[in-house]
């Protein structure tokens, strides 16, 4: 079984939420109606990864709202315990343009979704549309990992994009509020503020870098010669001496009867490599480290 509820992505969603309201469709055995539900009904999803709207973008919306009315319905589903009857699930944007131009309800289809789709939702709807910013986008992802219990190759499933993407995103998560703030404004690029994270004094490299107009590859000097984080992995260089090195070998070598090397790397990654010079030696070798 798929993992994820939705089990389908942003394009089926769009032939669901069409243009014209006040129709039935059908979706697989459960009919699904557009309706006009008062905004008053209606409240914003707490998970909804898209924390910046702009006033000139709801304000252009609005305009186009009052003259043409809202074109695409917004999906909600129905919740309970809470002051409204019903939770945004994608269209928060024109919910919010609607209030604006002075509406008192809106087209909206009104679905049976679980938290977790409604994240995924959320998600896939934001990130194709590219309407999060680089900040929004790896608290989103790092909030449908922690919440639906996803891993890294789950959410590069779900969104369509490489593991090593999501990772660069969400390295910025550990940047300092002043300077999410910056990226969230556009102050500050995303690769600028991948290369400072590992700074022990990233507020005061970034103010450097806008003042400066430095590059990025300007800005990874700048940070080669600043202090580092004692939790980065550049901090973290080799620390066992060659004493305890050639210690560790020898007794791994007594123990297996094959000769021993230990590679450390920074951060404190490394290998132990086994060798071994016949066939008899190697198997005598599995067995040891089996048993």
């Amino acid at each position: 079984m798929s993992k994820f509820g939705l089990g389908r992505g942003l394009a089926d969603l769009n032939k669901e939420m069409g243009s014209i309201p006040d129709i039935s469709i059908l979706t697989g055995a459960e009919r699904v109606v557009v309706k006009q539900i008062p905004l008053v009904q209606i409240g914003a999803n707490p998970d909804q990864p898209r924390k910046t709207f702009t006033e000139d973008e709801l304000s252009d919306l609005a305009a186009s709202i009052k003259e043409k009315g809202v074109l695409q319905p917004i999906l909600l589903r129905a919740v309970s315990g809470q002051s409204y009857m019903y939770e945004i699930v994608a269209g928060e944007r024109r919910y919010r343009a609607s209030k604006m131009a002075g509406l008192t309800e809106i087209p909206a289809l009104i679905k049976q979704i679980t938290p977790e789709n409604a994240m995924e939702i959320a998600l896939i709807e934001n990130v194709q549309r590219e309407n999060l910013n680089p900040i929004e986008e790896g608290n989103a992802y790092k909030n449908i990992m922690e919440k639906c219990g996803y891993e890294l190759t789950d959410v590069a499933r779900l969104i369509g994009k490489s593991e090593s993407y999501i990772k660069n995103i969400m390295r910025l998560e550990p940047l300092p509020e002043d300077v999410k703030q910056m990226v969230e404004k556009g102050d500050l690029s995303a690769s600028h503020a991948r290369v400072i994270v590992v700074a022990e004094n990233p507020s005061e490299l970034a103010q450097v870098i806008i003042n400066k107009k430095l590059s990025v590859a300007e800005t990874e000097k700048l940070v080669k010669g600043a202090t580092r984080k004692s939790t980065s992995r550049a901090y973290n260089a080799k620390t066992i001496d060659s004493a305890l090195v050639r210690d560790i070998e020898n007794k791994i070598s007594s123990v297996l009867g094959v000769k021993a090397k230990l590679q450390e790397r920074r951060g404190g990654a490394g290998q132990i490599v086994l060798s071994f010079s016949t066939r008899t030696q190697m198997q005598e070798l599995v067995d040891k480290l089996i048993k």
